[in-house]
């Protein structure tokens, strides 16, 4: 019995010191961000704070029906705005992938029917969180990281001076952080790969798109690098590189090594940034570097880890469109000396649409006129109507083959060729017309070469 009662004195200790440090759950409820302070007892308040109550116990569902009965019922209240927006936040504390989606567009609802209210930066910045708790690491779905970046860019650029500005600024650094990150490991793979034009391709984007990278300095290095690489005509894009290391990255660990090789490039050194100087000490200073427990527990988690993210500077506010890579030829990349085989004319006379045989070949290689026009469907030889190529139709053109007829199929074709010049003259005869002359036999490659060469193809067996 005295060992039982003093487990219930430990226990019922270690409950007190847990409510005297302020420990929440289960014994406190969270409370609601921005709660309507007036009192009163008017219905409609009323429905408002029940449901208020509701959102801090966790019913969410039980909240969300208590305010649709509101907004429905008391359509001119003034806590309207209110409760649309405790809807939104009863799905953003719901969570999960459904419960976030419908949060993202309650809040954007709310935007746009209250676009000039305070809550209207806070429900933009919290769709900038819903897709940042969804970021997933550098070298996976990357699509989350560039929603957080738009939407984060969406708070400063429509709500620049907002409280959450700052936040929202420091999410899209971090956000960038995971994209750049994402670009250098695909440089960095074409890199050891050896396929330094893709590589210099990476590394260009990167380094232009996201200058506040932690790593800029060693994308910079393997840029210069893989121009080293494909040869000295690119040497000036090399030392263009070299030099941005030396001038805006005065602190990075490949300093020496850029100086180095302007100096044995022959190329002037530039002077370090004052600024960028005070930048990248200050990144260097602020830097949080995940301790061993953190990576070890990082390898199972899918969160990316921000923690080399910079803490100051103005982050990327347009996106920069990748550039053709230097090894692609400027003719190539459609450039003012590109050369095309496509031509385009006007055509003066448009009832040439409509005599023509064939207006879609009446413009080849910038020929436009009577002289240009296409003749049409070219006919076979000797088809099944009787017509032969006196009357209009093509010259018989034996047909390229990689499989040569053999000596009875030339015979069945002769054979069938004979039918179908029987049966037009035939007709031509009940029409009252002249037949049609006979078409030459084609004179088999065989009788002259003494190789075997494929046959005219054969026309269209008549239809008895």
């Amino acid at each position: 019995m005295q060992r039982r009662h003093s487990f219930f004195v430990v226990i019922a200790s270690t409950l007190a010191v847990l409510l005297l440090c302020g420990f929440g759950f289960p014994f406190r409820r969270k409370k609601y961000e921005t709660p309507i302070s007036k009192d009163t007892l008017q219905p409609d308040k009323v429905l408002f704070d029940r449901a208020i109550k509701n959102i801090e116990k966790g019913n969410y569902e039980v909240a969300r029906l208590t305010l649709n009965t509101m907004i429905n019922t008391y359509d001119t209240s003034e806590f309207l705005a209110k409760a649309k927006l405790a809807i939104a936040d009863s799905w953003y504390r719901e969570g999960g992938s459904h419960g976030l989606a419908q949060a993202e567009a309650e809040y954007k609802d709310f935007i746009l029917f209250y676009p000039n209210m305070e809550e209207s930066a806070e429900s933009q910045y919290k769709v900038c969180q819903i897709h940042y708790k969804q970021m997933e690491k550098a070298d996976r779905d990357s699509s989350q990281a560039i929603r957080t970046e738009d939407e984060c860019r969406q708070v400063l650029v429509q709500f620049p001076n907002s409280k959450f500005a700052k936040n929202a600024e420091q999410l899209l650094r971090n956000a960038q952080e995971v994209l750049a990150d994402k670009g250098y490991r695909a440089g960095d793979f074409y890199h050891h790969k050896g396929s330094f034009p893709a590589a210099a391709s990476r590394f260009t984007f990167v380094t232009s798109q996201y200058p506040l990278y932690s790593a800029a300095d060693e994308a910079y290095w393997q840029l210069a690098d893989s121009y080293k690489r494909m040869g000295d005509r690119f040497e000036s894009q090399e030392a263009d590189a070299l030099s941005k290391i030396v001038k805006e990255y005065p602190l990075s660990e490949h300093v020496d090594g850029a100086k180095e090789r302007l100096t044995a490039m022959k190329r002037a050194i530039p002077e370090a940034d004052p600024a960028s100087y005070a930048r990248m000490k200050y990144e260097l200073e602020n830097r949080h570097k995940a301790g061993t427990l953190s990576k070890v527990l990082g390898v199972m988690s899918g969160k990316p880890d921000t923690g080399m993210a910079a803490k100051m500077g103005a982050p990327a506010m347009a996106a920069v469109r990748p550039a053709v890579p230097v090894s692609v030829p400027v003719v190539a990349a459609g450039g003012a000396t590109g050369v095309s085989d496509v031509a385009a004319g006007v055509v003066s006379d448009t009832s040439q649409l409509d005599q023509a045989k064939d207006a879609r070949l009446s413009s080849q290689n910038g020929v436009v006129g009577a002289a240009a026009q296409g003749t049409g469907e070219n006919k076979a030889s000797q088809g099944s109507n009787g017509e032969s190529a006196a009357t209009g139709g093509a010259a018989q053109v034996v047909p390229p083959t990689n499989h040569p007829a053999t000596a009875k199929q030339i015979k069945q074709y002769e054979q069938m060729q004979k039918k179908a010049t029987a049966k037009a003259a035939k007709d031509a005869k009940k029409k009252g017309i002249a037949a049609p002359a006979a078409p030459a036999a084609a004179v088999p490659a065989a009788a002259v070469s003494g190789t075997p060469a494929p046959a005219a193809t054969p026309a269209a067996k008549p239809q008895q």
